[in-house]
């Protein structure tokens, strides 16, 4: 070939190119970002909405159901949930997978403005939220006291994370946990009615002037001024002199103006507290920083913790800083395990290349660090980030970078044998053998280039994987073409021993005493042969159903949380309480290093696929950092869970982190239908159902039990009768009890703090104090509420879920460990179609089984893209049908290995196994391809079929018995310490190269010999 030739003739030339490609190498290896997890984008929005004082109901149909009708038209939409609740909601948007993020959202957001005004005016907050796994916090810092001001820490968190906010690689930084200082202006409820004062009119006159709203600019002679209003207070007092202008009888008290002093009491304050946090028992409040995209989070923790210890030095002695969560260490971790197993995969490559000699085997490992920095580089001009997948990507590369070079090396070493000088062996060898090897790695990337083109989030979560073997591969091949002949012209011994060395004697020798005559014996019966391979690969088949399908493994971190849940309407002390208890059970265990609790929310987002709960007062969430993860922690998991199971009252969910894209639960049943009552009956008999399976745990049914409300009922005839409105009655209710937002005041110092009017201080624990509250009528007339309203208690929906514009409930469980969650799924299925449902109601699987069948969805596309690509190249290659039909029909040897395999590592056929089986297709075949061409070349020689056959089969059992033994090698390390994500892949290419090794060696021959291909090539 050309290349090899301009290489080996142009030598100062190409040691040049050597240098540069190291070069440029070890640059992008210093540059490239480290992450633990790829950086993807989420195609997906969260709407979420504040409004204090709404019911489920309420919620439903003024607010989540005109957002749906104005998002539903938008293209590419996949799914809408929505999520109705008191005082609030969500509404979950997510689109085709490949779809413009930016876009959609400034669309989502389009569509939201175009119906503001059509939503209720009490609503306090619609905010669009994207889901984006780059703000995954890489840190989560405690400040702790139990005597320090709530406003104490505030002030110092607020500080920290402005600090933290310079550092150039840091996205966000943010304060948790804490209830923000406010005014408060209470109203005295028997003032307001003795002076005929609406309590919403107080709300909107100090609303009024805390607007700052520009004059305009006015010019004076050479000089332009910006005129100021008087807007926009700066000072308590200032509140507190506000006019008011009443609307009855009052106006003046005593001839003076009637200010809101007069009327209220106006102080500071803080929010009600909706949050509590705690770290190891002790009161804190959180703050947490995420990294900006394409940054190094080894740079980014390292200038994190100098300005931690900076700020530090500045706590009072009363507040400690406790650094209970840092991502890195994880990274550094993963870096180091796969970096422990990257050399021992070089070692066992390297072992396993003894036969071809020192000299051989030097030249040949000299393609690992050239292929592989090379193949880094693309991945950092790429975009591409240095993370588990990406790394896991060049460990599977590292046992086929070698391949092409050994092929090469090893024929130029046999023509070195037969006596040729050492450039005429390196320039023959390559060109006899180039296309080959060209065709080999052009099958081994049309197995990985499929794998690019999966859809959903999990195929761009595994995208990384193929993105780093596909550009090492192409590195490997040109290395192979042209430096290693370069090396071996000039590295070689001129004087080739006729036998090789002694290992490879031995290993011929031992080739020849068992592989020919089984080959020779294997020639005489070819249909017999035939038959028994297809026997067992049907019979591998089989296994399939024994092992199950999963989606994605545990993460294997040394983290977890607890989710705690309790019924709807708890209050935040007795959520806390459980909370408590919690900790206490988990202070037991020696192997848990801290423990940071939320209660009201869920912790802080830190990782990838775990997102933030809302506030809810019945919720609560510890995020728990152990010592170390290791084979003990799933026992000291399970440990832990009996423990928890003495706490009553409370839904507890352990949750591990797991790989993948994000899902509710591993089982999930989405009951739909129109009526609420109905789906609650049969959410309560599917729940039974999911209790009753062994493998089950956390069964959570949101619509098990409903709240208790107290409700005002309005006497409309009387209001009617007195001139009262009952609108504007729901809203001054609404106000005297939840508050309403009144703008804000701005102190000296540019802080800006929220004003809140609302009822007197004790009104939302004691509920007598409305018996003071009065409305004004038409006339002016001050009327008790109490005239016009009962006081009852109702039962109220704890929720209302929507999925696709349709009323849903969501049923959730766990599965214990030892069993297998698409098992379960299916006996749970079964057992609902047995029970059947309503006309008009339907179920539809959630969970880990929706996500596997958008995930797994495009592996057929990918298979056929893979066959077919491969079936193209090797018509091109071999013009001959026959010779492309015996190299494909080693991927069902290679498949029959790979489920044995599976089946003997315990292992189930999850996304990244169904990867090992795809990428294993392109690896075996370019075995068989050395095999076909060189019985090809040896016929067109002039020797017979069976000749031919044989001796092509014992001349490259050798190429091909060490490219597949260094692939094992490369990823032996991968299948044993890979842990759960790499694992399965490794241990399906390694089964499939083994059996199609072997049992190739003797099929592919038989088959040649049943089907001889034409030589004819067109």
């Amino acid at each position: 070939m050309k290349l090899s030739d301009f290489s080996i003739k142009n030598y100062q030339f190409t040691l040049v190119i050597f240098f540069l490609l190291t070069a440029i190498g070890i640059s992008a290896y210093q540059n490239i970002p480290r992450t633990e997890d790829p950086y993807f984008d989420i195609s997906a929005f969260r709407i979420n909405v504040i409004y204090p004082g709404a019911d489920p109901r309420e919620m439903e149909q003024q607010v989540a159901k005109p957002i749906e009708d104005a998002l539903r038209s938008l293209d590419d939409l996949k799914e809408m949930l929505s999520t109705s609740r008191n005082s609030g909601g969500v509404v979950f948007v997510r689109f085709d997978a490949e779809v413009d993020v930016d876009k959609k959202f400034d669309e989502v957001n389009r569509e939201l403005n175009s119906i503001r005004d059509q939503l209720p005016a009490g609503i306090q907050k619609l905010e669009i939220e994207r889901i984006n796994p780059g703000f995954t916090n890489i840190i989560q810092y405690s400040l702790v006291s139990e005597t320090a001001s709530y406003a104490d820490l505030a002030n110092y968190a607020e500080d920290l994370s402005e600090a933290f906010e310079r550092i150039s690689s840091v996205r966000e930084s943010e304060s948790w946990a804490y209830p923000e200082q406010q005014v408060r202006v209470s109203l005295n409820f028997k003032k307001l009615a003795e002076l005929g004062i609406q309590a919403a009119d107080v709300a909107r006159i100090v609303q009024g002037e805390s607007l700052n709203i520009p004059g305009g600019p006015v010019e004076e002679g050479a000089r332009r001024l910006n005129v100021q209003t008087s807007g926009q207070y700066r000072s308590v007092e200032e509140i507190r002199n506000t006019v008011i202008t009443g609307t009855g009888t009052g106006g003046d008290l005593g001839g003076r103006l009637v200010r809101v002093g007069d009327v209220a009491d106006v102080q500071w304050d803080y929010e009600n507290q909706e949050v509590m946090a705690r770290f190891n028992g002790q009161r804190a409040v959180f703050v947490t920083a995420n990294q900006k995209d394409e940054r190094n989070i080894f740079v980014t923790q390292k200038a994190l913790q100098e300005t931690a210890d900076e700020f530090e030095k500045t706590l009072p002695p009363n507040i400690k800083m406790e650094r209970g969560f840092e991502q890195y260490k994880n990274v550094e971790k993963r870096i180091d395990r796969l970096t422990f197993d990257f050399a021992l995969a070089v070692t066992l490559v390297l072992i396993t290349l003894l036969p071809l000699g020192l000299r051989a085997s030097g030249i040949v490992m000299v393609s690992v660090p050239l292929s592989l920095l090379t193949g880094l580089a693309c991945l950092y001009y790429a975009g591409f980030s240095l993370n588990q997948l990406s790394i896991a990507g060049l460990v599977v590369a590292l046992g086929l970078l070698v391949d092409d070079s050994i092929v090469v090396i090893e024929n130029i070493s046999r023509y070195l044998r037969m006596g040729y000088n050492r450039v005429d062996a390196a320039r023959l060898a390559t060109k006899q053998i180039s296309l080959a090897v060209l065709g080999c790695t052009a099958t081994l990337l049309f197995a990985f280039l499929p794998l690019l083109m999966l859809p959903d989030n999990a195929g761009k979560f595994i995208r990384s994987l193929p993105v780093a073997v596909v550009f090492t591969v192409i590195a490997s091949l040109f290395v192979a073409l042209t430096i290693i002949p370069f090396l071996a012209s000039r590295v070689l011994k001129k004087d080739e021993n006729e036998h090789g060395n002694i290992v490879l004697q031995k290993l011929m020798g031992l080739i020849d005493k068992i592989y020919t005559p089984l080959l020779h014996r294997a020639l005489q019966t070819p249909k017999t042969v035939v038959a028994a391979s297809l026997v067992l690969f049907v019979a591998s088949l089989g296994l399939a159903p024994l092992m199950g399908m999963s989606l994605f493994p545990k993460a294997n971190t040394p983290q977890f949380v607890i989710e705690v849940g309790l019924p709807p309407g708890s209050s935040l002390t007795a959520t806390d309480t459980v909370v408590k208890q919690v900790e206490n059970k988990l202070a037991k265990f020696e192997e848990i290093t801290a423990v940071m609790a939320t209660v009201g929310e869920g912790n802080p987002q830190i990782y990838y696929n775990v997102f933030q709960q809302d506030k809810q007062s019945n919720v609560g969430e510890l995020f728990v950092q152990l010592k170390e993860y290791n084979d003990d922690t799933p026992k000291l998991l399970d440990n832990i869970r009996n423990e928890l199971k003495t706490i009553a009252g409370a839904n507890l969910i352990v949750r591990e982190f797991e790989n993948g894209p994000p899902i509710d639960a591993p089982i999930g049943i989405r009951l739909v239908g129109p009526e609420i009552e109905t789906l609650r009956e049969l959410s309560s008999q599917v729940e039974r159902i999911m209790l009753a399976n062994p493998g089950t745990q956390n069964v959570d049914n949101p619509q098990r039990t409903g709240r208790s409300d107290l409700r005002l009922k309005v006497n409309f005839e009387k209001a009617g009768l007195l001139g009262v409105n009952s609108a504007e009655l729901d809203q001054a209710v609404r106000l005297a009890i939840a508050g309403a937002f009144a703008g804000e005041i701005r102190q000296s110092n540019g802080d800006a703090y929220t004003i809140s009017v609302r009822g007197p201080a004790g009104v939302r624990s004691n509920l007598s104090a409305l018996d003071d509250f009065h409305v004004i009528s038409r006339t002016g007339q001050a009327v008790p509420l109490t005239q016009l309203t009962t006081l009852e208690l109702d039962d109220n929906l704890n929720s209302i879920y929507r999925f696709d514009r349709e009323r849903a409930v969501l049923l959730t469980a766990y599965t214990r460990t030892g069993y297998n969650t698409e098992k379960i799924s299916n006996e749970i299925a079964k057992q609902i179609d047995e029970m059947g449902l309503p006309t008009g109601y339907r179920y539809k699987m959630a969970g880990e089984v929706k996500s596997r069948q958008e995930s797994f969805a495009g592996f057929g596309t990918a298979i056929l893209i893979t066959v077919f690509g491969i079936l193209a190249i090797l018509v091109l290659e071999f013009g001959s049908f026959k010779s492309t039909l015996i190299v494909l029909f080693v991927i069902p040897l290679g498949v029959t290995g790979g489920m044995v395999m599976l089946f003997l590592t315990g292992n189930s056929l999850s996304f990244t196994a169904m990867i090992g089986f795809i990428a294993l297709i392109g690896i075996e075949i370019k075995n068989s391809i050395l095999l076909v061409d060189f019985t090809n070349q040896l016929r067109e020689e002039g020797k017979g079929l069976d000749e031919s056959i044989e001796e092509a089969g014992r001349i490259r059992f050798l190429p091909i018995l060490l490219t597949s033994a260094t692939a094992v090698g490369g990823l032996l390390p991968l299948a044993l310490q890979g842990g759960g994500l790499y694992s399965p892949m490794a241990w399906v290419i390694i089964g499939g190269l083994i059996s199609s090794t072997f049992i190739g060696r003797l099929v592919t021959p038989v088959l040649y010999k049943l089907l001889p291909p034409d030589l004819q090539r067109t």
